[in-house]
Order: C-alpha cells, then structure tokens, then sequence
C-alpha cells in the first residue's frame, strides 16, 4: 500500500525554497506526497515535481480568531479527505493550527518543524513571554504524542517548547535545508583590493540589514576599502521590512541594494564574504549554507542557527547581535588580510560537508518518515 504524506505550510514559495527536495527524497521512498498551503506564483513548480497542492488561505500574520479557527476546520477537512499517513508541519503557526488539526482528523503521526523562532524568539515583552509560556504549557501537551517527532534547526530552539535537545528519541535536529554541493560550488575569489561584501537575505529588521550598512560606513570611515551589496526584496507582509524607498536612500558610499536575485552563485563569485548581522528568531539561514558552499568566508553574529554553523575564527567571524561597531571592527579585520578570508572560505565549504548537504539532510529527514511509517512487509 503506497505511504501517503502530507506537508502544511503557510506559502508555496517556502515549501519551494526550502522544502521541496525534502518531498523529492521522500517520492523517492515512495510516499505520495500533497502539501496544504496559501496558494501563491509557485503552484506550478510544486505540481511539476509531482506533488498534489491543496488550497487553503492561511495568513501568516493574521491573529484574528475567528480566521485561525476556520483555518483550523479547514486543515481538518482536508486531512480527514487526504487520510495521510503522516502530516509534516512547516513552521511555528502551522505547527500550532496544524496540529490541533490532525488531532480533530485523528491523524497521530506528526513531524513538527520548527525553522526559526520569529517574532517569539526576538521579542522579550509581556506579550512575548506570555506566548512562550502558553506554548510550552499548554499549546505543546495538545500537539504532542508517542508519534509525534520534533523537527529543528539548531540546538537552541527546542526551549520554545519546553523540550531537550538532547532527547534524540522525538528531537532530530537537521544542517536546515542541507545544499547540493553538486551545484553550488566554490569559485575563486574575485580580484582587486576592495573587500566585497554580499548580503542575500528579506530586507528585514531582524536580518540587521541596517547593521551591515552602519557597519561598513563606519569601517569606511576608517580608511577601510569596502563594499556592500544588499539582495533581496521588502517583505509587505512583514511590519518590519524595509521600503524600497529606504534601500534606495542607503544606496550610497559603498552600499548598493540590487534588489532580489536568482543567481546566488553570481553573487559568492562577484565577492569575497557573506554578511548576515542577524537579531536572532532564524532557524539554519539558507544563505550562510549557500554562501558556505560557495567557499566564502561569513561574517555573522551569535544568535541561534547562525552560531550552529559558523565558528568564530574558523570559517568567518561571529560578533555579538545588534552591534553595528563589532561589526565594522570584523570588516576592518578581513579587509587587512584576503588570504586569511580565503582561507576561512575553504574552512566554511569544508564545515558544510559535515552534516549540511542535501544527502545528509534528506536522509536524516527520509529516516525520520519511515520510523513513523515503515513500509509494510
């Protein structure tokens, strides 16, 4: 009997990015696979891959109650028509809303992935703490179960609900998406002097895109030949975005934003360091594993998930978060010396070959399918 598995996330775009070989690998093992999601541009890449897309409007900041629990029903719907053998929840709100879901469709086998805190792993108000504490006391005893298996990114984001990272029986921690290092490859360094830096991220807050800008002005201000180039688009969806019109303002005195690319390995071959000055609430972020692959050094701050791949020293810097001056002090640092930056990029590709490929992700993730599902003698 084929093995039916079913994926829910808020937007088709992030099942593509970050998912889609996940559902390779396990079409691979023979799951038939659907996946519930907002329907956006990407439906088209989702179905070519031979994965059935199920509609349901799902807002990924909308907290009205009476949407969360049509979206609820909705989800339940649809789970007790599909009768998935498992359900794999992408992300906290899904997690939550998708959860409840399979318990009213009476679906007991869950994979729980988590891939980044957010707002609740950023924030330290009231509010903030309030959720947490809902989440590890109340939310997670509701979503929990003897065929429920945690899924995350890093070692620290287990405490956001209450659970050991240690605990390798329902806790699988995974190099995030992994990377074909088939074809992302190393290229050299490019030419010159100036040390050219990259940023690949959604302009955000949380990101620090403001921070590398601070920072380079600040290193340039030093007599430091450097640059910085900013890729990728505000998010609308986000209160926290950058305009357009405020990257465009930046755009100056060694700062460009170029808006969103396709090319990230044009990027890494046009420049010799990846910049990511993150706030915190990431998971693994993609771009430092791309950056990594692409034999480039990284220049990051001490938040979970960019800490789990990148060791100070080794293969890039690692500053305290929301420190533009620690920042530029790195930036002055690896501008004084391109060999050392070389060699911090042949350390970063050589870190990512243990345990954040696509292979070692896929199996890990395949592994964790067919303990709940085993194929049937």
């Amino acid at each position: 009997m084929v093995r039916k598995l079913c994926y829910i996330a808020t937007e088709d775009w992030f099942f593509v990015s970050h998912f889609l070989p996940f559902a390779r690998a396990a079409m691979a093992d023979g799951f038939e696979v659907s996946l519930i999601c907002n329907v956006g541009d990407r439906q088209s890449a989702v179905e070519a891959a031979g994965i059935r897309v199920l509609p349901l409007p799902l807002k990924r900041r909308s907290l009205n109650p009476f949407g969360l629990i049509s979206s609820i029903r909705g989800m339940a719907a649809l789970l007790r028509r599909e009768k998935p053998d498992i359900i794999h929840l992408i992300a906290l709100k899904p997690i939550v809303l998708g959860g409840l879901a399979a318990r009213l469709a009476g679906i007991p086998r869950k994979v729980m992935a988590l891939t980044g805190t957010g707002y609740l792993g950023l924030a330290d108000g009231l509010v903030a703490r309030s959720l947490r504490f809902g989440l590890r006391f109340f939310v997670r005893p509701l979503l929990d179960g003897p065929r429920t298996r945690w899924l995350f990114e890093n070692r620290s984001d287990p405490a956001l609900f209450g659970l050991n990272a240690a605990e390798q029986i329902r806790i699988t921690i995974v190099g995030g998406a992994g990377v074909d290092t088939t074809k992302v490859t190393p290229t050299p360094l490019p030419e010159g002097a100036t040390l050219k830096v990259a940023l690949i991220a959604r302009m955000l807050w949380s990101k620090g895109i403001d921070l590398a800008v601070e920072a380079t002005r600040l290193a340039r201000l030093r007599g430091v030949d450097v640059s910085l180039s900013l890729y990728g688009a505000p998010d609308d969806h986000n209160p926290r975005a950058y305009d357009a019109e405020q990257l465009r303002a930046w755009s100056s005195d060694g700062v460009m934003w170029h808006g969103p690319t396709s090319d990230v390995a044009g990027v890494w071959a046009a420049h010799h360091v990846c910049c990511l000055p993150s706030r915190g609430g990431e998971g693994l972020p993609r771009t430092l594993l791309e950056a990594a692959a692409s034999g480039r050094a990284i220049l990051t701050t001490d938040v979970p998930g960019c800490r789990d791949l990148v060791r100070d020293g080794v293969e890039g810097r690692v500053v305290p978060a929301d420190d533009a001056a620690a920042l530029a002090d790195a930036l002055v640092a690896l501008a004084a010396d391109l060999e050392m930056v070389a060699r911090m990029g042949a350390a970063a590709r050589a870190r990512l070959q243990d345990g954040f490929t696509d292979i070692q992700v896929n199996a890990a993730v395949v592994a964790l399918y067919n303990e709940l599902a085993p194929v049937a003698r």
